[in-house]
């Protein structure tokens, strides 16, 4: 196992004996120690060194330690710092602790307090950090650059998100496969007053029934086999910001019954657990099933549906809003572009497919084709031929699709059999393309194979 680096310390003190023989004790407590006798010093060590931890004196030759803190703090936030003074007054230690320094101590300090000190500075620090990295991770991103589209039905769709998302109330979101249901949701996020807490995105889809309610709600430690310690719920990580569920269609009775506790009472228990635990969080859901077919089947819980459809959230298909694809086509021609250093364009005849194509996966097809057309694409334009076979389908045999339309259901099936027929048969892989669950894709599969059995003679 590798040795931890030692503790680095900054010890700032204008009196030459006191910084000998702080710097020896601490040394020969395993510290790495530098040393500086004024101001302007600290601050250039500070700047130019590696320290965690600075011990200022607030008595200096050149500037008034008040004033260093103050530098140190704007300078290099990060930094823990302790101050010690033999000259101190109450006044003085309350206006440190508010500029910033973590704790105040009067010399003479016992080099056993002193060392204890330094420790608890750098446990603070790294538990600043620790925070910054999970509100990093679970921050919701800018979308605006993302959101493209100039149709009466995208448009509606933006002020609806805008109104729903100040009511800061319980939201479902509704659309088909690939139509971008997590951006919305992540828009609502972002709009709403609970934008600078954490966003958390759960795929209620992807895990297995008892990994979902010990992710949703959390365990205590030996609440099951392997459960060596607490684990604490996304519920408890997203306090005070929003929850995604996303798939919530797929969720479980069990998990259902759990989740409609929460938004009744704000209150859960971890999985064997007592302790009645409370939240502060937004619930926003999302699924591309009929939630009133799953009722009358069954499947969900009424009562749960008309908790989290208090405010609802319809995205149109792509094909009911034609005006946007040149739009979305040119918008992430051009990212791609960008990603790949390339410079291709769209020739009119791909162009004029892309308009025709029936996008049964939305959005999200429509980016997996044009960052395949890219990609692909040997010269400075993409033609047909650089086109996947399912796009190509609609323009070159418009007119018999015309005289014989399939059927919503029919172009799907097409759609996701093209999709598993162009990755040969890997189904992690189209799961992933299509942006669905591995389960979810056996699922249609399946049903799809049933279908066809039945229909043959």
């Amino acid at each position: 196992m590798k040795k931890a680096d030692p503790t680095r310390v900054l010890l700032v003190d204008d009196d030459p004996d006191f910084r000998k023989v702080m710097a020896s004790e601490l040394a020969r407590r395993g510290y790495e120690v530098d040393t500086a006798e004024c101001g302007v010093e600290a601050l250039e060590k500070a700047e130019g060194g590696r320290a965690q931890v600075v011990l200022l004196d607030l008595r200096l030759p050149d500037m008034d330690g008040i004033e260093v803190l103050q530098q140190l703090r704007a300078r290099i936030p990060t930094l823990g710092v302790i101050v010690l003074t033999g000259h101190g007054t109450i006044d003085t230690a309350i206006q440190a602790i508010r500029l910033g320094a973590y704790d105040y101590l009067e010399k003479p300090c016992p080099i056993e307090k002193l060392e204890l000190a330094v420790q608890k500075t750098l446990e603070h620090q790294q538990l600043l950090q620790r925070q910054r990295v999970l509100e990093d991770g679970y921050a919701a991103p800018n979308l605006a650059s993302g959101l493209v589209g100039s149709s009466a039905a995208f448009l509606k769709l933006l002020a609806d998100v805008t109104r729903i998302a100040c009511a800061d109330a319980t939201t479902l979101v509704l659309g088909e496969t690939g139509v971008g249901k997590e951006v919305i949701a992540t828009l609502l996020h972002a709009q709403s007053p609970r934008s600078e807490a954490p966003f958390v995105v759960v795929d209620c889809a992807a895990l297995h029934e008892d990994l979902l309610q010990s992710e949703l709600f959390g365990h205590e430690k030996g609440a099951f086999t392997g459960a060596a310690r607490r684990k604490h719920g996304l519920f408890e990580v997203a306090h005070g910001g929003t929850i995604f569920l996303d798939e919530i269609g797929e969720m479980s009775p069990e998990t259902q019954s759990s989740l409609l506790r929460v938004l009744e009472a704000n209150r859960f228990r971890r999985l064997g657990g007592t302790e009645e635990i409370s939240v502060d969080v937004r619930v926003v859901a999302a699924t591309n099933r009929n939630l009133r077919e799953a009722i009358t089947r069954g499947h969900f819980r009424e009562d749960l549906f008309y908790r989290l459809a208090t405010l609802r959230v319809n995205i149109p298909p792509l094909r009911e809003r034609q005006e946007d694809i040149k739009l979305l086509v040119d918008h992430f021609a051009g990212r791609f572009n960008t990603r790949f250093s390339r410079t291709v364009k769209i020739g009119g005849e791909a162009m004029g497919a892309l308009l025709a194509h029936h996008w049964p996966g939305n959005v999200r097809e429509l980016i997996h084709v044009v960052e395949q057309a890219v990609v692909l694409c040997q010269g400075d334009t993409i033609e047909m031929q650089d086109l996947p076979r399912s796009v190509r389908g609609a323009a070159e045999s418009g007119s018999a699709l015309r005289q014989s339309p399939a059927t919503l259901h029919e172009v799907e099936r097409r759609h996701i059999q093209s999709i598993v027929n162009h990755v040969h048969g890997n189904r992690a892989e189209a799961a992933r393309i299509l942006g669905i669950s591995e389960r979810n894709l056996y699922r249609l599969l399946k049903r799809y194979n049933q279908e066809s059995d039945t229909q043959q003679p």
